[in-house]
């Protein structure tokens, strides 16, 4: 789950991470208000999507007045934002930020994950923060350095010290360094985060080290353990499709191509999308339906994948372990019958009770296509929906 900057913020100020004070506001009245109430001279009028690349696409405007605030504030609000990571769609900006603003002498770099390389938190930071950061990871990966956190021993105060020499500050910024870094690490345990990125860190032209931009992604399955921060949630963020798959437990991301895929397990479904290129066609979608693939869950994953209009043919492909072949064959024919199925449909079964299961796909009447194994039914799909 992701959130906005604004709210990042404050998870951070919680944690005494230290960060310029400022103002959400969802009108442009309430931008202004917001500005009146922020020491200034300087203001910073940003807005609020949950997408990396703002300022490179007009999100992100310093003003100097008042009047500049509600003048941005009326631009902001409503425009539809393209970045490099929204793609040619864009976002619709609904909301702002209204920051103080800060006298910057250096931008630089540092964000948290789980490396799972390592298995371990790791910090990675670079001297070169700002916008152009992943070119700097593309072309001088020497500049970005990864320094992983024993589990075991947690946070100590010699990590804040190597980060704040890999970051080249001096004297009082060292100091101030560690205790940012340790508030960071200790917000990242605390709230379950799967991702913490501060671009960018800067060092102000009065020696202050603070977060000037914060970017928080959160690990869902821990999410029952965060009311506050499942409040925070913006929906309107979200592809109501993916949204709709959220409230049956599915795991749905959409995607461009047209055929519609319906898989049990992440892996097999990675493979599935692989495998649809490789006979070429594309996948409209990821989706997950997990190891509990009931009649219900298959019902809502077969709507949600004829939602996409690009969807010319769907290919189902489950592996019969925790539920029986014959179980999900049963739970496949009711919801093809509930949806009034009008595209090709290629099912590969197999695991527990598999031949019972392609029995009841073959009485059921409906133009259900069998696949004998993976290679099978992805060729079967390429070609149904190419005819």
């Amino acid at each position: 789950m992701n959130i906005h900057e604004y709210q990042a913020k404050e998870i951070l100020r919680s944690f005494g991470a230290p960060v310029p004070q400022g103002r959400a506001a969802f009108s442009v009245e309430e931008a202004v208000a917001a500005a009146r109430e922020l020491p200034g001279p300087v203001w910073v009028v940003k807005a609020q999507i949950h997408a990396g690349g703002r300022g490179k696409g007009g999100g992100v405007k310093v003003v100097k007045s008042i009047a500049d605030v509600e003048k941005e504030a009326s631009r902001m609000l409503g425009m539809t934002l393209v970045t490099h990571q929204t793609g040619p769609a864009g976002r619709v900006v609904k909301r702002l930020y209204i920051e103080d603003g800060s006298a910057i002498a250096r931008e630089l770099y540092l964000s948290a994950l789980v490396d799972r390389g390592c298995s371990r938190i790791s910090f990675i930071v670079s001297t070169e923060g700002g916008m152009d950061i992943e070119e700097v990871a593309r072309t001088t990966p020497g500049k970005i350095a990864t320094f992983a956190v024993d589990p075991a021993a947690g946070y100590s105060p010699f990590l804040g010290v190597e980060i704040a020499s890999a970051l080249k500050l001096k004297g009082n910024e060292i100091k101030q360094c560690g205790a940012l870094v340790k508030s960071l690490y200790e917000a990242f345990v605390a709230k379950d985060m799967s991702l913490l990125e501060i671009n960018p860190l800067v060092v102000t032209k009065d020696g202050k080290v603070i977060c000037l931009d914060a970017k928080m992604n959160f690990d869902d399955n821990a999410l029952y353990r965060h009311k506050d921060v499942q409040e925070l949630r913006d929906l309107g963020e979200e592809d109501p499709t993916e949204v709709e798959a959220s409230r049956y437990e599915l795991n749905y991301i959409k995607l461009d191509g047209s055929i519609g895929c319906m898989v049990n397990g992440a892996g097999l479904a990675m493979a599935t999308m692989d495998i649809i290129k490789l006979y070429g066609s594309s996948p409209a979608n990821f989706l997950d339906v997990g190891g509990g693939a009931s009649k219900e869950k298959v019902t809502a994953a077969f709507k949600i994948i004829l939602s996409d209009p690009h969807v010319k043919g769907i290919l189902v492909n489950i592996f019969g372990g925790i539920m029986k072949c014959d179980i999900i064959a049963e739970g496949i024919v009711a919801a093809a019958k509930e949806v009034h199925l009008a595209v090709p449909l290629v099912v590969r079964l197999e695991g527990t009770n598999v031949e019972k299961g392609k029995r009841i796909l073959a009485a059921s009447g409906l133009p259900i296509i069998s696949g004998d194994d993976l290679a099978d039914g992805a060729q079967k799909i390429v070609q149904a929906v190419a005819a």
